[in-house]
C-alpha cells in the first residue's frame, strides 16, 4: 500500500488509462474482424453438435448491422477517449506542442496495436477468436442496442433521402455465392497432378449449384431426336422400332405428333409378346401404354429432380405453354447435368466434340453450350440460347450458310455442315488474348 501511495499518478494514471483503453481498442477491432470473417458452415456444424458458444456466434451474425454498429461504437469511444486523455497529458507534459506529440504517437500506437496487429490475429485465427468472445460480445450488443439502434435508423434515413437502396443481401444468395467462391479457391489450390480430377469435382459441384437455375428444357432431348411412336402403325411395325430402339421407354401419338396418348416400355411390351406366344396380331399398343406425364418446359432440374423422386418415375414429357410437344426429359438428363455424361453400352461414344490438330474444335450444333463448357472449361454465355448453334443465330440474327465465320466472346465460329436451316457442324477456335502494348 505504501508503495502505491507513493506512485505520482498525476503521471502514470494517464499512462495506464490509455494502455487500458488501446487493449479494449484492439478487442473491439479483433472482434469485429474474427466475427465477419467466421466461417458459417463451421459453426453451423458446431451448433449441431451441441456448442453453446456457436450458437451464440451464429445468433450475433444473423444481425450483422446491429453486431458491426456495436463493434464500431465501442471502438470509436475508447480511441476517442484515448486520444483525448493523451492530448491532455502531452500538453501537460511539454506545452500546446503536445497536441502534435499525442497525435502522432496515438496514430502509431493504435494502428499497429489496435487496428493491424488484432487484426492479422483474428483473420488468421477467426473461427477460433469467435467462438471465445462470442458471450462478451453479445453482452456488449445488449448494452449499446438503444444507441445502435438509433444510429441504423438514421443511416437508413440518410440513405432513403440520398435515394440509396439500404436492402440487405438475401442470406441464400449470400451462402451460395460465398459456396461458388470456396469451390473455385479449392479447384486453384488443386496441385497441377491433380488438375483434371479437380477441374471435374469443380464441374460437379458448380451443377449442383445451378440446379436451381436451369429449365429442363436447356437440358431435355429435343422432339426433332425423340423417338416416338404412331399409334396407327402396323403392330409388327412397332414392335420392331421398340425393340431396335436404344431406349426403354418410348411416347408413342395418334393422329397429330403433339397429340401424346402415352408411353410404351419395352418391358411391358416383352411381357405381352410372351403372354400371346408372340403373335403380335394378337397385341393392341393401346393397351399396354403408361399414362404420359407433362411437364412444362419452365420447370427448374432441382423442381424436376423433386418431382421424380416424389412420383417414383423416370421420364416425362416436356410441353410449352400451349400444351405442345416439345422433347422429353429423363432422371438421367438431369444427373448428367451434375456428374457429367452417362454412358452406357446403347449410346454413343462421341459426345459431339471433336477436337483438331489445330487446336480448334469441331461441335455439334446441337450440343448444348452448358456440355461445352463443362468439357472445355469456356464460358461461353447461355442465357438467350441453349446450343451452340442457337448461340450463332441469336447472335449473328441470321441462319448463316456454309463456309461463313463469326467472332463472338473472343471465339471464332465457322459453320462447316448446314442441313436445311440447321447448322450441324461448326468449328470453333478460341482466340489468343490481345497483347498488351
Amino acid at each position: 500500500m505504501e508503495f502505491i501511495n507513493t506512485i505520482d499518478w498525476s503521471f502514470w494514471g494517464p499512462l495506464v488509462s490509455i494502455l487500458v483503453l488501446i487493449c479494449m481498442s484492439a478487442f473491439f477491432s479483433g472482434s469485429e474482424t474474427s466475427l465477419t470473417a467466421v466461417s458459417r458452415a463451421r459453426m453451423n456444424m458446431l451448433e449441431k453438435e451441441g456448442d453453446h458458444r456457436a450458437v451464440i456466434v451464429n445468433r450475433l451474425i444473423e444481425r450483422k448491422d446491429r453486431l458491426i454498429g456495436a463493434l464500431l461504437l465501442g471502438n470509436n469511444l475508447v480511441n476517442i477517449l484515448a486520444s483525448a486523455i493523451a492530448t491532455a497529458f502531452f500538453i501537460d507534459l511539454v506545452g500546446e506542442t503536445g497536441v502534435v506529440y499525442a497525435t502522432l504517437i496515438m496514430t502509431i500506437v493504435v494502428l499497429v496495436f489496435a487496428e493491424v496487429l488484432p487484426k492479422t490475429y483474428a483473420l488468421t485465427n477467426s473461427d477460433k477468436m469467435a467462438l471465445f468472445i462470442a458471450p462478451i460480445i453479445r453482452i456488449v450488443v445488449v448494452i449499446f442496442s438503444p444507441i445502435t439502434n438509433l444510429i441504423s435508423r438514421i443511416v437508413n434515413l440518410t440513405l432513403r433521402l440520398l435515394k440509396v437502396d439500404a436492402g440487405g443481401t438475401n442470406m441464400a444468395d449470400l451462402a451460395v455465392q460465398e459456396l461458388r467462391g470456396a469451390i473455385e479457391l479449392a479447384h486453384e489450390s488443386e496441385s497441377n497432378e491433380f488438375i483434371k480430377e479437380s477441374s471435374e469435382k469443380r464441374a460437379m459441384l458448380r451443377s449442383i449449384l445451378d440446379l436451381v437455375d436451369v429449365d429442363i428444357e436447356d437440358v431435355m432431348t429435343h422432339r426433332s431426336n425423340v423417338v416416338a411412336l404412331d399409334a396407327n402403325d402396323t403392330m409388327t411395325n412397332l414392335v420392331d422400332r421398340v425393340l431396335n430402339s436404344p431406349y426403354t421407354r418410348l411416347p408413342v401419338w395418334q393422329d397429330d405428333p403433339d397429340n401424346i396418348i402415352g408411353v410404351i416400355h419395352a418391358k411391358i411390351l416383352l411381357r405381352e409378346l410372351r403372354s400371346v406366344s408372340g403373335n403380335i396380331d394378337r397385341l393392341d399398343i393401346r393397351l399396354m401404354l403408361l399414362e404420359p406425364w407433362f411437364v412444362p418446359e419452365t420447370t427448374t432440374l432441382f423442381d424436376q429432380l423433386q418431382a421424380f423422386r416424389e412420383r417414383k418415375e423416370h421420364f416425362a414429357i416436356v410441353v410449352d405453354e400451349y400444351g405442345s410437344f416439345q422433347g422429353i426429359v429423363t432422371l438421367e438428363d438431369i444427373l448428367e447435368e451434375i456428374v457429367g455424361e452417362i454412358d452406357d453400352e446403347q449410346d454413343l461414344a462421341a459426345t459431339g466434340i471433336q477436337m483438331q490438330a489445330d487446336s480448334s474444335y469441331f461441335i455439334n450444333g446441337t450440343v448444348s453450350i452448358r456440355d461445352v463448357n463443362r468439357e472445355l472449361d469456356w464460358h461461353l454465355p447461355d442465357e438467350d440460347y441453349t446450343t451452340i448453334a442457337g448461340l450463332i443465330i441469336h447472335e449473328s440474327k441470321m441462319i448463316p450458310e456454309e463456309g461463313q465465320s463469326f467472332i463472338f466472346y473472343n471465339y471464332r465460329f465457322t459453320i462447316i455442315k448446314r442441313e436445311k436451316h440447321q447448322l450441324t457442324v461448326i468449328k470453333v477456335a478460341p482466340l489468343p488474348p490481345p497483347e498488351d502494348t
